[in-house]
């Protein structure tokens, strides 16, 4: 991989001392739950935005804001201002986030882009990812050896900085870590709502999840961890160099149009048992685009994974400050032919996928977690051997495009991390739109795309 960006200056922001105060009084370690173990060898979910425009202030100014917003917010997710270890004495991973475990503070790195204010407007605004410049664009956590960090921020540039210079319109891009072993998406848009807002919310970690019953780090070994302080990451298969990362825009016409003639088709009457949701619509389009795009046989099986936020599934519900991870995966099934075959413009390959993906997440969420012995087993078991496994995260309803530090909405927001080489993830846009991001191997992705967008153009 080229070097993209070179660091110009490495610092640490510790959390604001006067208000931390007793907000946080001993033990100062958080247990992980059954469901943070099994993220710890996932290391940490990357986030990116870009911003740009005439009223940008000068770089110093961003960095300078920044840092005072995360050192306020920080006192309420102190945990993670601290550390991933591990206790030899119980054989426990926690979250520690005593004095010692805090004190070195959170890693804040200021970069400098190699292209021209220009080059980073334009690596924000086309569709296609730069995989290169988007993965050096957010800092990396040091996840191999406990104790690990949880939480770092990036700070770039662009060569030519004209951020603040006399009119001239400049571009910045700010990247955050959040190690996945603490976090969900759920949990990541609170802390990054709270920092954006230098909110002052009073948040507790409860652990509603170990009064379930679950398993929290027993086994912790079966997800990646060696019964040490070394993490052995979860083995991924993915090359990147063989990927293609595209960023596809509906906006809420054409949301509703896609659900209203999904639902109104012979095969949705007769298949949809709920109403059509935003997610399971595009989710729908996504997977059927996907297939479409392979050379499969109409008799091959095929797979599309959701994962499920459980928080108001549990009984009792987890309360609203809980902050960790609480998602369970459902997988939807189908046949090849099933999805790329049908009448009506593609209609009922689209219904078909939308009443299968509807039907993995009502059976899923019905008891997420009633038997964990064998959510575990699904869970954790290897892809299974099939030619179309489809991955999807994130979710319309974090709303990216409201992140303002101070400065306005990003021009650009996306999920840097990718875990696994076949991959849907939406997220919140402008005006009632969502924005499609899209992982597929370079050789599928200009099929997708035609699919996809030719789908769409029907009237959807």
């Amino acid at each position: 991989m080229s070097t993209l960006v070179r660091v110009l200056a490495v610092s640490h922001v510790h959390p604001d001392e006067a208000a931390v105060g007793a907000a946080w009084p001993p033990p100062n370690t958080v247990e992980l739950s059954f469901l943070d173990s099994f993220q710890v060898a996932r290391g940490g979910i990357q986030r990116l935005f870009f911003y740009e425009g005439d009223d940008l202030p000068p770089f110093q100014s961003i960095v300078g804001a920044l840092q005072s917003s995360l050192a306020a917010a920080l006192p309420v997710f102190l945990p993670l201002a601290g550390k991933l270890a591990y206790l030899p004495e119980s054989g426990d991973v926690v979250i520690d986030y005593s004095p010692e475990a805090v004190s070195p503070g959170v890693r804040f790195v200021e970069a400098e882009y190699s292209g021209s204010v220009d080059d980073m407007r334009r690596l924000a605004g086309d569709d296609e990812h730069q995989i290169e410049a988007f993965l050096q664009l957010v800092p990396e956590l040091e996840v191999s050896m406990l104790p690990a960090p949880l939480l770092a921020v990036q700070v770039t540039r662009p060569r030519d900085d004209n951020v603040g210079g006399g009119g001239a319109g400049g571009a910045v891009a700010v990247g955050v870590a959040i190690h996945h072993g603490v976090a969900d998406g759920q949990s990541v848009w609170q802390f990054i709502k709270a920092w954006a807002y230098n909110s002052v919310i009073k948040l507790k970690i409860c652990s509603g999840l170990r009064k379930k019953n679950l398993k929290k780090n027993a086994h912790v070994s079966t997800y990646g961890i060696v019964t040490d302080r070394f993490v052995t990451p979860l083995p991924m298969g993915v090359d990147m160099s063989q990927q293609r990362r595209r960023t596809f825009l509906l906006n809420a016409g054409e949301i509703e149009s896609l659900k209203q003639r999904i639902s109104e088709s012979d095969a949705g009457r007769e298949q949809l048992r709920n109403r059509l949701s935003t997610y399971v619509a595009i989710s729908s389009l996504a997977w059927t685009s996907i297939v479409r795009a392979k050379s499969l046989d109409a008799a091959d099986k095929v797979y599309f994974m959701v994962s499920a936020d459980c928080r108001r599934r549990l009984r009792p519900p987890a309360d609203e400050g809980y902050f960790g991870n609480c998602v369970t995966t459902c997988v939807a099934k189908a046949i090849s032919g099933d999805l790329s075959a049908g009448s009506d413009d593609g209609l009922a390959g689209l219904a078909r996928a939308a009443a299968a993906i509807q039907r993995a997440i009502r059976e899923g969420l019905e008891v997420p977690f009633g038997n964990s012995e064998r959510w575990l087993d699904g869970a954790t078991a290897t892809t299974p051997p099939v030619r179309s496994f489809t991955r999807s995260g994130s979710s319309h309803r974090y709303m990216a495009y409201e992140t303002d530090f101070g400065w306005g909405a990003p021009s650009r927001a996306e999920l840097a991390t990718v875990y696994g080489d076949e991959v849907v993830m939406m997220l919140g846009a402008a005006d009632g739109g969502v924005q499609v991001s899209v992982v597929l191997r370079r050789a599928l992705m200009d099929a997708f795309a035609t699919n996809f967008q030719l789908m769409v153009g029907l009237g959807f």
